[in-house]
């Protein structure tokens, strides 16, 4: 078991920001770590890390207790936090050289020539990190996240500040590293977690209210359905709630609607009874598997 969290909690003075939660990741899983602002996601992590003792509980990556060889556990792991602390003034091949010492790695030149060809950093290797762009200075987060090979990579939003065709990219290698690697990653943007990851933990006001995979997850509700709708002329949510088993109504854009629905009822019959009855012409519905993004407002409150 490359990650195992055992009752951790983590106090601030009166607030508990993580209560007694407990997982354990193997070794080639990608593992979405998710969870509303101040749900104790980063603060896991950093106990995870070694940047945080636990106020109490247990974090052990690859059989070692993270407090007892905090030294040996940080060799093993790789990280990219939330913030990306970076030397501004440092060259791109310099700060990776320095990270690569620190680490006491072999034939550094080599790694960070690698380091620089699978983060796609090569146009921008001769200047300063200063003058980059957000998205190139997440891709350097990245390298020396990964410079010396850890077994597990810890990443708080990493896809933060990346445009469309850099997010395909790092997407792609964070999949490929996920093949061998353990890698916890948190991020706000759902569909990153079903492109990227086999399961989730879902974590709020520091309890885990969810841990499974992703395909379990989105159709783990018995109880309710996902229905898109659309009519030709303009309907009203209110019209739309008025529908009995219509829970929730939201537009999408113009005459388009999602509708979370009980399960248990036969909608095709009760939503075309109500185009007729309202002399409206519904000329769309399609039943949807949930989302994450569905999973993750349900169990949140959000």
């Amino acid at each position: 078991m490359s990650i195992k969290v055992e009752q951790l909690t983590k106090i601030y003075g009166t607030q508990k920001a993580v209560d007694g939660i407990s997982f354990e990741i193997p070794s080639g899983q990608i593992v979405g770590f998710l969870g509303p602002n101040g749900a104790g996601k980063s603060t896991t992590m950093k106990i995870l890390t070694g940047y945080l003792n636990a106020t109490s509980g247990k974090a052990f990556v690859n059989g070692l207790g993270v407090e007892e060889h905090g030294i040996a556990v940080r060799k093993q792991i790789g990280y990219l936090p939330e913030n990306n602390p970076q030397y501004l003034d440092m060259y791109v091949m310099e700060y990776l050289n320095f990270v690569a010492n620190v680490y006491h790695l072999p034939n550094i030149a080599k790694r960070v020539d690698e380091m620089i060809d699978m983060t796609g950093l090569a146009p921008e290797r001769n200047k300063k990190i200063g003058q980059l762009s957000k998205g190139y200075r997440q891709r350097i987060g990245l390298a020396q996240a990964m410079i010396h090979n850890p077994n597990v990579l810890i990443l708080d939003e990493p896809t933060s500040g990346l445009d469309p065709n850099q997010l395909v990219d790092i997407r792609r290698l964070i999949v490929e590293i996920g093949k061998e690697k353990t890698v916890i990653l948190s991020t706000h943007i759902m569909q990153e977690v079903q492109a990227m990851c086999d399961r989730a933990i879902i974590i709020n006001q520091g309890k885990i209210v969810a841990d499974d995979t992703i395909g379990i997850l989105t159709s783990k509700d018995k109880k309710r359905l996902v229905i898109e709708v659309e009519f030709v002329e303009s309907v009203t949510k209110e019209k739309l709630l008025s529908v009995q088993g219509v829970n929730e109504a939201s537009q999408t854009k113009g005459n388009h609607w999602k509708l979370i629905t009980d399960k248990n009822e036969d909608m095709r019959v009760r939503l075309f009874e109500f185009a007729k009855n309202n002399n409206y012409t519904l000329i769309k519905m399609q039943q949807q598997e949930q989302s994450m993004e569905d999973v993750f407002k349900q169990l949140t409150g959000k």
